[in-house]
């Protein structure tokens, strides 16, 4: 169980995390009345594998497709991977949105690189046979793609959205390969109240970044990952692992 982020709508807690298994990361719910009890629900990301991924990407507005899009589905591709059935697509940084939005559920993932939107009104309705059309239309599904340099490589959901006046605040983290390897940077972006697929704006440089030796130096060096906000008066708190071996 990786990265869990936690949501309260209406009156049950929702509990979205990483499920990895040694070979798949994908994203699984569990539920919750009272923070002790936890029943747990399963995986709900697209059981797909790469080779079935590619084909249904192939049908998407390439125009509008960042072709990093592919970067998996080759890679496993060139090594002989791709079409095995137990090797199914990455969905990782499943967060919900702490309400409904026109009545449905709202949940940002991200399939690699960038972070997508998906709703629904039953989680039942997550089956393979959704996720094949969805895919089949991805760029109508994408909130935000790298944009920035800090951000390159790739980005994924981080906290989830807080709601202002304004529109939904993400805070998210965005990855940058340089010579010391891979940094993790916390940046935010601000998103429609009504439709959050619509990105008002965003941060052109980090909100911030692994400066500490705790960050820089860990399991994985150079990380700084927020998962969970609270705002206690006028301060917002963020909640953050750094180096993947402590909370910040």
């Amino acid at each position: 169980m990786e990265d869990p982020r936690i949501v309260k709508i209406e009156d049950t807690y929702y509990l979205t995390y990483t499920a990895y298994n040694g070979t798949n990361a994908m994203g699984a719910w569990a539920v919750s009345k009272d923070l002790k009890h936890f029943e747990k629900n399963g995986v709900f990301t697209p059981p797909i594998n790469y080779k079935d991924y590619k084909c249904h990407l192939e049908h998407c507005n390439q125009e509008k497709l960042n072709p990093k899009y592919y970067y998996y589905s080759n890679l496993f591709e060139s090594i002989g991977l791709a079409d095995e059935k137990h090797r199914l697509l990455r969905d990782k940084d499943v967060v919900l949105f702490p309400e409904k939005i026109n009545g449905k559920f709202a949940l940002l993932h991200r399939i690699w690189p960038g972070i997508q939107i998906v709703y629904f009104e039953a989680w039942k309705e997550l089956t393979k046979s959704f996720w094949e059309d969805y895919i089949i239309d991805l760029t109508a599904h994408i909130v935000l793609d790298p944009k920035y340099d800090f951000e390159v490589n790739y980005i994924g959901a981080g906290c989830p959205p807080i709601k202002t006046k304004d529109g939904w605040l993400l805070i998210y983290h965005g990855v940058c390969e340089t010579t010391i390897g891979k940094t993790y940077y916390a940046s935010a972006a601000l998103l429609q109240l009504d439709k959050p697929e619509v990105e008002i704006s965003r941060l052109p440089y980090p909100l911030f970044s692994p400066t500490e030796k705790w960050e820089k130096q860990g399991v994985v060096s150079h990380v700084v990952f927020p998962t969970g906000t609270a705002v206690f008066g006028d301060d917002l708190y963020i909640y953050y692992g750094s180096a993947d071996q402590n909370i910040a």
